[in-house]
């Protein structure tokens, strides 16, 4: 039996984007993005442990679809940990367990903050820790969504590969209503469909936006400026979103009609769905599908 030596606990919280913007592709065919990360209070809960050789991964919770999250070594828990033994050559063995509460596949990032989790996990029981900008740069290699979870900031703008970051003031906190789907949406089928997309309509891909100073200094100016590139694709293969996102908006249009700030869009690139309101507002959900899961959390 392996006797492990040390070992960490770090809740892996989920994000929205606010703002999620798909830029210019790369030759390598990665797409550069331009985002607002908003942090919920809603996470999950990793736990590592370090010491021997063996490595292992287990995945439990209210959260884990039944037709499980497929093999270890595509998990992005499991590719963190490799990527940070392989670049700080720290030959150890390793045992994730983490605690599904974010839901899977649902555009809140919650294979991208169990990674985050793993990094800061390790990093903290590294003999020879990496570093902040080596850890960052680590991160981003593994998808946009990490370097964010990383860093525990509450509201950031971030560019690039998304480890190009600029934390935010955090704003009062806000409820936000998820209704999730049942069928998941693979991000990499979304970013392929957009690229075909962009490509029938010789579609360049859009170059950064300019924001004013305070821009995003109140829920009332983030509400003017919330889109997500995604929608129009995921809507087009994902009927669950195409139904739900319809719904959330005329929700966020009644609240907003009260004077009320209030945001109905899609997270990432789905199956999540959201209504950002104040918490003492009902969200009025009258028609949505009942084989959706809605549950109501907060910022942090």
């Amino acid at each position: 039996m392996t006797e492990f030596a040390a070992h960490r606990v770090v809740h892996a919280h989920a994000k929205i984007n606010l703002v999620l913007r798909i830029l210019a592709r790369e030759a390598t065919g990665y797409h550069h993005i331009e985002t607002v990360f908003q942090r919920l209070a809603l996470n999950d809960v990793v736990r590592v442990d370090v010491g021997g050789h063996e490595r292992t991964l287990s995945c439990s919770g209210p959260a884990m679809p039944s037709v499980g999250l497929g093999a270890d070594e595509d998990n992005l828990a499991w590719r963190a940990a490799s990527a940070y033994v392989a670049a700080s050559a720290w030959d150890v063995g390793w045992r994730i367990g983490i605690d599904k509460r974010i839901p899977v596949g649902g555009g809140l990032g919650g294979g991208s903050a169990d990674a985050a989790a793993v990094l800061r996990a390790m990093e903290a029981m590294s003999p020879s820790p990496l570093g902040e900008s080596a850890l960052l740069s680590l991160a981003g290699t593994l998808g946009a969504d990490v370097p964010f979870c990383m860093t525990g900031a509450d509201l950031a703008l971030a560019w690039g590969r998304g480890d190009r970051l600029f934390a935010l003031p955090a704003l009062r906190h806000m409820a936000v209503t998820l209704i999730t789907c049942a069928d998941g949406v693979n991000t990499a089928h979304a970013y392929a469909e957009l690229a075909r997309q962009r490509a029938h309509n010789a579609h360049r891909g859009l170059g950064a936006h300019a924001y004013a100073p305070n821009a995003f200094a109140s829920w009332e100016s983030v509400c003017r400026l919330a889109t997500n590139d995604f929608e129009l694709v995921v809507a087009g293969f994902h009927s669950g979103v195409a139904a739900t996102l319809s719904r959330v908006r005329a929700a966020a249009e009644r609240i907003a009609q009260s004077g009320e700030p209030a945001i109905g869009m899609m997270s990432g690139s789905g199956a999540t769905c959201v209504v950002v309101h104040p918490a003492h507002v009902a969200v009025d959900l009258a028609g949505i599908d009942p084989s959706t899961i809605v549950r109501t959390v907060t910022t942090s």
